[in-house]
């Protein structure tokens, strides 16, 4: 069945609005329960009235939307494929939920078509543009998974819903709807209570409910505690004092409480947070690792979709600020709910709006806390955070301590004990090794004793050494890390790879295949030209070495290590743009900064010396004097835009003496 925690995040969307003509008693019979979100009831009585062969648009919009809300994916793409069928106009959204129905039975490949439809209907929808820009997501997706690792289901959990954990001091924290008592109707499930479990050697002991005033008889779930452990905030249903409140459409939403622990150990005082309301839900919240910033879900106005992810200031006396939602980076037309932010800053939050295996998946937005404190941007990149956690089902409440590496996730998916079950398990290691050959590109005979280089991603040195006797090397990486590895032979010209190290364990096999260097270098020869190196980039009006230059002066910096007795001139030019003084002045500053990079890196002042020629010495007809203007097209002017490494000695002979 679709499980109570679904509905905790799908009221904030409510559904879709009924015909005003029902066509069938039958059907007419079940629109309270349909408004009301009794599904189960709902779908026996229409899967009745379908087997007796009446087919209507509402019939099956009703059918298949009752199916997809109780998680049975296989009846509701049933169903919604009827509605297909029926080749009548329909709202672009049951495009859009046939194609994450079709997801819940990994019918990829059907998925896809329908998102397709669907982002021709709704141009202009962020989940379809965010599908068509990954059209390529589960290989993706699979890149970014533990493919090794299978998560623990819980010995707590319960043939009821169980979801939603956090740790709180020697134990966790969850929401469960194993208390017995009235059954919510969604479901025919009890309503939701706060639980805890302490931990023990053979993993949790039994689950007891919160001591103080938190539960009530309707739902509380999503609990997070402050870092000094005063304050408890929480999901409830809009029910404070004994009062039960629905909005104008007879809709009872989610609101965000706030306890305060007692001597006793038990939470009391419950405080309502000030942006509650009548009208919409807020729920899931999360607090950062100081406790300053709070996020949760909400569908209050400003929202993009169903529910997007929002973010408000914590006082110091555990009041909250003016709530601001996060933005198009991270909210879509779709639903995104369950948000955690980790010691790290990183938020990781469930959606069902971009590209994912089914259902909600997690996400995650490296440093987003960091980046709203900041308050520079609100381009938050995410990524799918792959398997074991997602699955083809609904994959929430993610949570992750990253001290011990231990993960809790809550998920629908099959073999569950539950309609929700909690799962847990250990980030592996990151165990990163790259290893390879140095080989002769034209013979492939392998190079015995080649130097091979580890360079981080903006080329500064880590480590050296030598390939053995079978032309072989290896270096032991960090994860997540962009590096180059580069060999280098007298003789032969220098090659290298660069990667990016994934977050998983990974052996990584290279090649480099070094090509017998038959160019003579020799005296007032520029090695610009010899390594192909087009510019030498500054930033506008500066002179400080850029990351790119820095990758391009690696390379003169090891030809100057291969042949200790080069000297060279370093002549910097510009084009005939801007003042003809000012250019001089400008081209001597990048030429003596360059100078002073490969200072800096080992090589012996006294075999450097540098010029700047501002616009002087023009490779082409692209001057501007005197009317300080050109003709010239930007590729052109750019020929004038050079660096030269000029030889001006090396193995005893000179320039001069070439001259």
């Amino acid at each position: 069945m679709r499980t109570v925690s679904r509905y905790i995040s799908v009221v904030f969307a409510g559904v879709f609005a009924l015909s005003a003509y029902a066509q069938n008693g039958k059907i007419k019979s079940v629109e309270n329960d349909y408004e009301d979100f009794a599904y189960v009831k709902t779908s026996e009585v229409l899967l009745e009235v379908a087997n007796k062969g009446y087919r209507s648009v509402e019939l099956f919009q009703k059918l298949a939307n009752s199916y997809y809300f109780l998680n049975d994916m296989e009846n509701a793409v049933k169903w919604y494929g009827e509605l297909m069928s029926m080749n009548e106009v329909i709202d672009p959204e049951y495009y859009f939920r046939y194609a994450l129905a079709l997801k819940g039975v990994e019918n990829y490949e059907e998925s896809d078509k329908w998102m397709k439809k669907f982002n021709e209907l709704k141009p202009d929808d962020r989940r379809g543009r965010a599908f068509l820009s990954k059209v390529d997501y589960k290989s993706n997706i699979e890149e970014l998974s533990y493919l090794d690792v299978e998560p623990e289901n819980l010995d707590i959990n319960t043939e009821y819903s169980d979801f939603g954990t956090t740790e709180y001091e020697n134990g966790i924290v969850f929401a469960s709807a194993r208390g017995g008592g009235r059954k919510y109707r969604w479901n025919e499930e009890p309503y939701l209570d706060l639980y805890s479990a302490e931990k023990t050697e053979n993993g949790f002991g039994e689950a007891t409910e919160l001591q103080g005033k938190v539960n009530t008889k309707y739902h509380e779930s999503s609990a997070v505690f402050s870092p000094n452990g005063r304050y408890m905030f929480f999901t409830r249903n809009n029910f404070f004092r004994l009062k039960y409140k629905e909005d104008e459409t007879g809709v009872n939403r989610l609101q965000l409480y706030r306890a305060t622990l007692s001597e006793d150990g038990s939470w009391d005082e419950i405080h309502k947070v000030h942006f509650n309301s009548e009208d919409y839900s807020v729920a899931h919240p999360t607090l950062n690792l100081t406790g300053s910033r709070l996020y949760f879900a909400s569908d209050m106005p400003g929202t993009f979709g169903q529910s997007d992810i929002f973010v408000v200031d914590v006082n110091d006396d555990g009041t909250l600020g003016q709530p601001e939602n996060l933005g198009p980076s991270i909210n879509t037309e779709g639903q995104e709910s369950f948000p955690f932010i980790d010691t790290s800053g990183n938020l990781f939050f469930s959606s069902t709006g971009f590209p994912g295996l089914g259902g909600f998946d997690v996400y995650k937005s490296e440093e987003l806390d960091q980046k709203v404190a900041s308050g520079s941007n609100r381009n938050f990149p995410i990524e799918n955070i792959g398997m074991p956690v997602n699955s083809s089902a609904d994959d929430f409440g993610y949570y992750e301590n990253l001290v011990t590496k231990r993960v809790y996730f809550s998920s629908n998916r099959e073999g569950g004990k539950g309609s929700d079950d909690i799962y847990t398990f250990v980030i592996p290691e990151c165990e990163q090794l790259v290893s390879g050959t140095v080989i002769d590109k034209n013979t492939d005979a392998l190079i015995v004793n080649a130097t091979v280089i580890l360079f981080d991603g903006e080329g500064n040195l880590i480590r050296r050494s030598n390939a053995d006797a079978n032309g072989a090397f290896k270096f032991d990486l960090d994860c997540e890390k962009e590096y180059i590895v580069r060999g280098e032979m007298e003789t032969y010209a220098s090659d290298e790879v660069r990667f990016t190290t994934p977050k998983k364990k990974q052996d990584l096999q290279v090649q480099l295949l070094l090509d017998k260097d038959v160019q003579e270098i020799g005296p007032c020869d520029d090695l610009a030209k010899v390594l192909d190196i087009p510019i030498i980039y500054f930033d506008f009006d500066k002179s400080n070495i850029r990351y790119d230059a820095e990758i391009e002066l690696q390379k003169v910096l090891a030809v100057l290590n291969k042949y200790p007795t080069m000297t060279i001139d370093i002549r910097s030019h510009t084009d005939c743009r801007g003042l003809a003084d000012y250019n001089e002045r400008l081209s001597e500053r990048r030429a003596q900064s360059t100078r002073q990079y490969l200072i800096d890196n080992g090589i012996d002042a006294g075999r450097l010396t540098a010029k700047g020629y501002g616009e002087s010495q023009l490779v082409n007809d692209c001057g501007c004097e005197p009317t300080n203007e050109s003709s010239c097209s930007d590729e052109e002017h750019q020929l004038n835009r050079r660096s030269e490494f000029i030889i001006t000695s090396i193995k005893g002979e000179s320039c001069d003496d070439k001259e």
